[in-house]
């Protein structure tokens, strides 16, 4: 009751508007109860009359004709091995038949055997099972049950068949078409619209309509697809979902990806079935959504609003597949639409590492719209190019090998053969200051450093505690990482361990959060108190050099401003990092580095350690805060979503009185030299006020 009572009270702080929306939508969920039976048995004559066709026959042909915007015609393995290699090929077809075995590695589960009767309501990684029912009836976020409600979802995403369709693409063997319909067939019977824990959040039935719609056009005339029912249960499944997410979109009054992908299904849904009502009705206003979100969720600089590198890449993929879909139907895309996209491309391009890696900022939960490529579920180079080719802006596409799997399933062999011939120049250092990135880069070294908003329009959302925190890679060695995210929901403790300041690289004053937490079970809000300030930035051929503050800790007895500045000597892959701690009394302090998972400390003495990594060895040298000596802790960090390896991390600790400074340094060893140098050039903007 209490918690109810507490929902309540909140939903009455939101905008009138948005009031009256939830009401309606309440309602609507409530009325949902009656219609939704009738709709499931929705009759064949029905759903024809809707989609304004003479029969079933036609109604087939007529969709097959409709243009999509990836390619799903079939592929020669020729030029699979051409553009990507054979390992891409021979990746793909092992995986097409893990999947026809019904063998999964979803959210860090490992290989695990799905049985012939796959169970779709199952977290198979703790055998919680949410029983069929009414879909607003299901809780699914309950903290004395651990569970990841997120394994059922993703499994009935379907994105882990895709790969059977492009064997079947591949080599024309009937067995993929006849696989993924019997899957179909088992997803439908068992989960009817609207009465499973798989409908319980929009957003899953939104990602089905896109992987479904590639589906039906990669399958449309195999053998295997030409049963007439089958035909009808399908595409009447399909339009319930679009149906579906029609009904019931996620809206708020601040809006994130949950909102973009349920529209981005109204524009795929509607342009799919064409003809008909509803289907001319989802896409325009679809569509339509989009326009408006994409300034309100995306920055002038191209990051998304939701802090997070995983999610940049989701809702970059969201917001670009309906803008081709309507690019192949003929359909006009506004200029300024084009021109957001592009902007989100350069910052992926940017903050791409040298190796293809990403760094591991925010939450993560692996989250594709389609998915085609064999590369590492970090890997983001495909995304800048898929956007480069489609806006005609071959100055962001990527060339890598990596690179090449999504855009040849998209584009086709042919345009991947146009644009290799002319390869784009490598990305450079670049500020994003509406997003609050900096990233310093040469062609063997990668700064990425968080100087911005909390995520969400200062909610939260997927964003971390994280300001004037960095990772960073030098002469193409990883040394310093984020800790990434690993769970939700699964287990509270754990979700909010690797959103917290402890886990980032950057100062702990008191131990207090940069971002104060309002309840353990807020999975995804925080108080905004951190306001991040840009101090300076440059780049030249070099050095780059950055300086920037917070006001996390201003609500503090004896406010503490933390200043860090960050500067990187391109010749000798040399990173200095700066801190200095403004504002007077005395304060507990706590400045940690967490270390790559491929790192080890070989030594540790009095002002220096010597890390190992690759078969390389850098020198880390510190100065500062009373002349404290970090200690070496076991750490933990998570590579992508319900995965987590061991590392370690340094952590300076000491009580001193403000204003107080240190440095640390690093540097390949025999590179050491260039510390006096950087120190003067970041002297001056640290004490700047």
């Amino acid at each position: 009751m209490a918690d109810l009572i507490g929902k309540i009270r909140r939903g009455l702080r939101k905008p009138p508007r948005v009031i009256v929306a939830r009401v309606r939508a309440m309602a609507r969920t409530q009325t949902e109860r009656l219609r939704l039976p009738g709709r499931v048995g929705m009759s064949q004559s029905l759903l024809l009359r809707e989609l304004r066709s003479s029969s079933l026959d036609a109604l087939w042909q007529r969709l097959t004709l409709r243009p999509f915007p990836a390619w799903c015609r079939p592929l020669d393995p020729i030029d699979i091995d051409t553009f990507c290699g054979a390992s891409e090929r021979l990746t793909l077809l092992s995986r097409a038949e893990d999947a026809l075995a019904h063998r999964v590695d979803l959210l860090g589960s490992g290989p695990v055997e799905l049985g012939s009767r796959i169970d779709w309501h199952t977290d198979f990684k703790t055998g919680c099972v949410w029983p069929p029912a009414y879909f607003a009836d299901i809780e699914y976020n309950n903290p004395d049950r651990p569970s990841d409600v997120k394994v059922p979802w993703e499994l009935s995403r379907l994105q882990w068949l895709m790969p059977v369709g492009q064997a079947f693409l591949l080599t024309g063997e009937d067995r993929y078409a006849s696989a993924v319909r019997d899957v179909l067939d088992q997803w439908i019977g068992a989960n009817p619209c609207g009465a499973s824990v798989n409908w319980s959040c929009t957003m899953e039935a939104a990602l089905r309509v896109l992987s479904w719609t590639w589906f039906f056009h990669v399958f449309h005339d195999a053998p295997s697809w030409r049963d007439a029912d089958f035909r009808f249960r399908f595409l009447r499944a399909l339009y319930l979902h679009v149906e579906f997410t029609d009904r019931h979109i996620e809206r708020s009054d601040v809006n994130g990806n949950h909102y973009t992908a349920d529209a981005a299904a109204l524009v795929v849904g509607g342009l799919f079935f064409g003809e008909g009502h509803g289907p001319q009705r989802w896409q325009n206003e679809g569509w339509r959504i989009l326009c408006e979100e994409m300034p309100r969720q995306v920055f002038a600089d191209g990051v998304d609003f939701e802090a997070s590198v995983p999610y940049h890449r989701l809702v970059t993929e969201l917001f670009l597949w309906p803008a081709m879909y309507r690019t192949a139907q003929g359909l006009a895309v506004e200029s300024s639409y084009i021109e957001r996209l592009c902007a989100m491309a350069r910052f992926s391009r940017t903050y791409c590492r040298p190796d293809g890696s990403v760094p591991l900022w925010g939450d993560a939960d692996d989250a594709r719209a389609l998915s085609f490529g064999m590369q590492d579920i970090n890997d983001h180079r495909y995304l800048h190019t898929l956007i480069g080719l489609y806006a005609q802006q071959p100055g962001l596409c990527h060339d890598a090998s990596a690179a090449v799997g999504e855009v040849v399933w998209t584009f086709g062999a042919e345009a991947v053969r146009r644009w290799l011939a002319n390869p784009p120049p490598p990305p450079e250092s670049r500020d994003f200051p509406d997003g609050g990135f900096y990233v310093m880069r040469s062609a063997r070294d990668h700064v990425f450093i968080d100087c911005g908003p909390l995520g969400l329009a200062g909610r939260g959302g997927h964003g971390h505690n994280d300001c004037l925190s960095f990772e960073a890679v030098l002469d193409g060695v990883p040394l310093v990482s984020d800790c990434g995210a690993y769970l939700y929901t699964a287990s509270f403790e754990e979700r909010n361990r690797f959103r917290s300041t402890d886990l980032h690289n950057t100062p702990r004053i008191d131990e207090e959060e940069i971002n104060r937490f309002i309840r353990p079970d807020y999975l995804w809000n925080l108080h905004n108190d951190a306001l991040p300030r840009a101090l300076g930035w440059h780049d030249d051929a070099e050095r780059s050099w950055f300086c920037g503050e917070h006001s996390g800790y201003h609500r503090l007895t004896s406010p503490v401003t933390p200043r860090r500045a960050w500067v990187l000597d391109k010749a000798s892959h040399t990173l200095l990092v700066a801190d200095r701690l403004l504002g007077d009394g005395e304060h507990d302090i706590q400045i940690p580095l967490h270390l790559h998972a491929d790192v080890c400390v070989e030594s540790l003495d009095s002002g220096n350690a010597v890390l190992a990594s690759n078969g390389r060895r850098f020198l880390l040298t510190w100065q500062g805060l009373g002349g404290e000596e970090p200690l070496l802790e076991p750490a933990r960090m998570s590579p992508s979503y319900g995965r987590v390896r061991a590392t370690s991390r340094l952590v300076w600790r000491t009580r001193a009185r403000l204003p107080v400074g240190m440095y640390v340094m690093l540097s390949p060893l025999g590179e050491e030299n260039e510390a006096e140098g950087l120190l003067s050039q970041v002297a001056a903007m640290l004490e700047a006020e």
